[in-house]
C-alpha cells in the first residue's frame, strides 16, 4: 500500500465528508478510496472513521491522526515548493485567518488579482477576530490589528488603520456634539466600547493634539468585540463609536454617520501578517505575505483619507465622498 496516497485519501474523506466526494476530488474510483482507508486502518490497528449510509465522521483516533497527517502532508508540500519549479509557480493550500471587516472589505475583493498571479494556490479563509493557535490549528498565517504580544511568532507590519469617532445625526441632535474628549466622560454622552478578545477588557478612547495625549473611558451601555457589530451599534444610535475610516466612509457618504472631535486625532491601529517562525518559509506563504503587504501598501480604502491631520483629513474625505456621490 502506498501510505502517502492512503494518507491523502483519508484527509480528503475527512474534509469532504463522504467517500464519493473524496473520490471525485482525487479523480479516483470510490472502491479505491474505500480500499485505501481499510488498509490504512488495518495497518494502524485502529478505526479511523465511522461510516453511515449518508456521511462519514472521524473517531477520536481518526481526529488525532488527521491532525498529524495534515501537518505531514503540508510539510511535504512545502518541500516540493522549495524546488526551483515550485518557486516559479507556487502551488498548494494556504490556511489563513482574518477579521471579518478586513476579509469582506479589503482582502476578498482583491483576491481575483492574487489568483490571476498564482492560480495553483488554494486558500482556506477563516473569518474571525478570535485568537488563533497557528501551530495546533494548522493555520499558515493570520492578519490581525493591534500589537502582537506573542514573541514566538513572526509579525510583519503591513500598514495601519486610521480611526475616527462617529455618531448618527439623530444621536447628536439629542445629546449635542462633543467639543472636547472630556465631554465623553460626562452624563450627557454614551460611547460604544470595543473589548479585547484576549483579555476581555475594553479599549480606552485615546486622543492626541498638539503633543497632548488623553485616554478617555467614557460611559457606555454596550461593548462589543466585533468590528461589524461596532458599526451596527453606531448606526443604531447606541452611542459614539470609534471605527476605522475605511469602514466609516460609506456611512458618512450616506449621511448615516457624522464624524465628531475632528480637531483631535484618534489612535491608529497597526495591522500585521503573523506566521510561525519556520526556518524555511514555503513559496506559497511567501508570495501571499508579499502580495498582502503590497495590497495594504496601495489600498486606496486605507490610505487616501488619512495622510493629513484629522481635521484636514475629514474635510478632504467630505469633498471626495461628495465627488463620488455626484459621479455615481
Amino acid at each position: 500500500m502506498d501510505k502517502f496516497v492512503a494518507m491523502q485519501a483519508f484527509v480528503r474523506v475527512v474534509e469532504a465528508g463522504t467517500f464519493a466526494k473524496a473520490a471525485d476530488s482525487l479523480a479516483m474510483p470510490k472502491p479505491t478510496i474505500t480500499r485505501l482507508i481499510q488498509n490504512l486502518e488495518a495497518q494502524l490497528e485502529t478505526k479511523l472513521l465511522n461510516r453511515t449510509t449518508r456521511r462519514v465522521t472521524v473517531t477520536a483516533d481518526g481526529a488525532a491522526y488527521y491532525d498529524r497527517a495534515l501537518r505531514l502532508l503540508s510539510e511535504l508540500d512545502e518541500l516540493e515548493s522549495s524546488m526551483s519549479k515550485a518557486k516559479a509557480n507556487p502551488r498548494g493550500r494556504l490556511r489563513i485567518d482574518v477579521g471579518s471587516s478586513v476579509a469582506q472589505m479589503l482582502l476578498i475583493p482583491a483576491l481575483p488579482d492574487f489568483y490571476a498571479r498564482y492560480p495553483d494556490i488554494q486558500i482556506d479563509l477563516g473569518v474571525s477576530d478570535r485568537p488563533v493557535d497557528l501551530l495546533s490549528e494548522n493555520v499558515d498565517c493570520v492578519l490581525r490589528g493591534g500589537e502582537i504580544t506573542d514573541q514566538s511568532l513572526v509579525a510583519r507590519r503591513i500598514g495601519e488603520f486610521h480611526t475616527i469617532l462617529c455618531a448618527t445625526p439623530e444621536y447628536l441632535k439629542r445629546r449635542g456634539v462633543p467639543q472636547h474628549p472630556s465631554d465623553l466622560e460626562g452624563d450627557r454622552h454614551v460611547v460604544v466600547k470595543y473589548f479585547s478578545h484576549r483579555t476581555g477588557r475594553p479599549y480606552p478612547f485615546a486622543f492626541t493634539k498638539d503633543g497632548e495625549r488623553l485616554e478617555i473611558e467614557g460611559r457606555h451601555a454596550l461593548s462589543v468585540n466585533d468590528s461589524h457589530a461596532n458599526i451596527a451599534a453606531g448606526l443604531a444610535g447606541l452611542g459614539i463609536v470609534r471605527t476605522t475610516t475605511f469602514q466609516a466612509q460609506a456611512h458618512i457618504a450616506a449621511l448615516k454617520l457624522q464624524p465628531v472631535l475632528l480637531d483631535w486625532c484618534s489612535d491608529s491601529i497597526p495591522i500585521f501578517v503573523v506566521y510561525p517562525p519556520n526556518r524555511h518559509l514555503s513559496a506559497k506563504l511567501r508570495v501571499f505575505v508579499d502580495w498582502v503587504a503590497e495590497l495594504f501598501a496601495r489600498s486606496d480604502l486605507i490610505h487616501r483619507k488619512c495622510s493629513m491631520p484629522c481635521k484636514e483629513t475629514a474635510a478632504r474625505m467630505a469633498q471626495e465622498i461628495s465627488a463620488e456621490v455626484v459621479a455615481a
